[in-house]
């Protein structure tokens, strides 16, 4: 029991003096990390104050140096102002001194303008004293003297300008037809086409004269129904192998010859099927015209046209001219215009299009009164054609006073195209033979003195005797000529009939 108390005991005394042993232990431990953490303390702080001395220097120096540096700013600043203020000074002086000189200037100015007052009154005393002596020699005073000067003068002027006016004339003649000689020879060299020649007439072939019989029909009833659907006359005569088709239209005359060919062709010739055939040929020919119409556009270079521009233009495949197809000639003078407007620089674009459709009137002249000049112009502005155009169309005959370029140029072109060699087949016997009939049926009315068929047989115009026609009488001659010429001739379009009555007194001062 002793020993295991005794045990017990040593175990608790081992215990204590263990923990004592390890409260020393963990004291001494203690000591040692306060000493070292006061060391490292020590040393941190040893560091922070050497880095607060480096700073602290570091932050002194670099404000010594912007100190420095401000100063010296200022310096400079200081010395460029007082450049700046030396300049001004300077300037002031410079200033100055001019100032003085031109004061001294003026003051001289002011000197010699009173010395040339002077003198000018001087002048002016002299000159007055010499013209009252030159009045007082010559007998006229300076007004008159001036005036017979001036007048003298304006002779000699008015003389020198008028030699030179009329050389610039002769020679600006001379070299306008010079230049137009050029330009015409220039164009009709680069244009160059084949004649076509139509006659007003159509003639159409048949296989034999039994055919004839069988056209005219029982009692004429073929006949009859041929002419009424196509409103021409056939003339069935003795020429062998050929039935003539005679109209003024010459749409309706080639409808009729289309039809009668077809007619003859197939054989069957009776009233219903001549109007059966005439409709069919009708619709060819309508077609043939908008092609023709449509082709000589394309040709000429006038895109855009209206399509009753171009079936009216059409018409004149079938139109002729004495003897010269009209929608060729149309397209001819259209390139003959374009060419003349590019060597003048004109408008290329107008002059194609006036002078394609200048003669566009010719289509509808026989259904409608009045001249083709001025139909083709009506019809040409009632489909929005340009003004420009219109007016080529209206004035390509001088109807109406011709204001543009272009118009002269149409103009130049139609009689090209018109009077070169080969275009129209009238000889000059024929057209003079015409003319005299339009002169001779004027010549045949009282009171007539003389009268001159004009623009080709287009215009007659009657100069009557004043004393035996008055202004009623002239307008019952003018009414009374024109029924007799249509009466008596056979004409396209129409003639305009003109009568003058002139009125003259003289008298003689004696």
């Amino acid at each position: 029991m002793f020993a295991i108390l005794g045990a017990i005991i040593g175990a608790i005394v081992g215990l204590a003096i263990g923990a004592l042993l390890g409260y020393a232990l963990r004291r001494r431990a203690t000591r040692d990390r306060e000493a070292e953490a006061e060391q490292a303390a020590s040393r941190i702080l040893g560091d922070a104050q050497a880095k607060e001395k480096e700073i602290l220097l570091g932050a002194k120096e670099e404000a010594i140096q912007v100190r420095a540096q401000a100063e010296q700013e200022s310096k400079t600043r200081r010395d460029e102002v007082l450049r700046l203020e030396q300049r001004v000074a300077n300037r002031e002086e410079n200033l100055d001194r001019k100032l003085d000189a031109l004061d001294r200037r003026d003051t001289a100015l002011v000197e010699r303008e009173r010395e040339q007052e002077t003198a000018r009154a001087a002048i002016e005393e002299l000159r007055k004293a010499k013209i009252a002596e030159v009045e007082r020699v010559s007998g006229m005073t300076s007004q008159e003297a001036r005036d017979l000067l001036l007048q003298e003068l304006e002779q000699e002027i008015r003389e020198e300008a008028n030699r030179l006016v009329r050389t610039f004339e002769a020679e600006a003649k001379e070299e306008a037809e010079r230049r137009s000689r050029s330009i015409l020879a220039t164009t009709m060299q680069r244009f160059m086409s084949d004649v076509v020649t139509e006659t007003t007439v159509s003639v159409v072939p048949i296989p034999s004269d039994d055919m004839k019989g069988r056209i005219i029909g029982r009692e004429g009833r073929n006949i009859r129904a041929l002419e009424t659907a196509t409103g021409v006359d056939l003339i069935i005569d003795d020429t062998p192998d050929a039935v003539t088709l005679s109209a003024f239209d010459p749409v309706r005359r080639e409808v009729a010859r289309v039809a009668l060919t077809k007619l003859v062709l197939d054989g069957r010739i009776h009233p219903t099927r001549i109007e059966e055939v005439v409709e069919k040929a009708r619709h060819e020919v309508d077609a043939s015209i908008k092609t023709a119409g449509e082709q000589a556009a394309i040709e000429a270079g006038c895109p855009g046209l209206h399509p009753e521009i171009l079936k009216t233009l059409g018409r004149l495949k079938y139109r002729t001219s004495y003897g010269q197809n009209q929608i060729k000639h149309a397209v001819e003078s259209a390139f003959i215009a374009a060419m003349i407007a590019e060597e003048i620089g004109a408008d290329v674009n107008v002059c194609r299009r006036g002078a394609l459709l200048h003669d566009l009137g010719k289509a509808i002249d026989h259904e409608i009164e009045g001249t083709h000049a001025a139909l083709g112009g009506e019809l040409a502005r009632r489909y929005n054609v340009s003004p420009a155009v219109v007016h080529c169309i209206e004035a390509h005959h001088e109807e109406i006073e011709v204001e543009t370029t272009e118009a002269v140029i149409v103009q130049i072109a139609d009689a090209i195209s018109g009077s070169r060699p080969g275009a129209r087949r009238e000889t000059l016997e024929l057209y003079i033979k015409r003319l005299e009939a339009l002169e001779g049926i004027a010549n045949s009315f009282k009171g007539v003195e003389k009268s001159f068929a004009i623009q080709a047989g287009r215009e007659i115009r009657i100069i009557v005797k004043p004393e035996e026609i008055d202004d009623l009488a002239s307008m019952r001659l003018a009414r009374d000529v024109s029924r007799k010429i249509e009466e008596s001739l056979e004409y396209p379009g129409q003639i305009k009939v003109t009568v003058v009555r002139e009125t003259r007194a003289s008298e003689y001062a004696r």
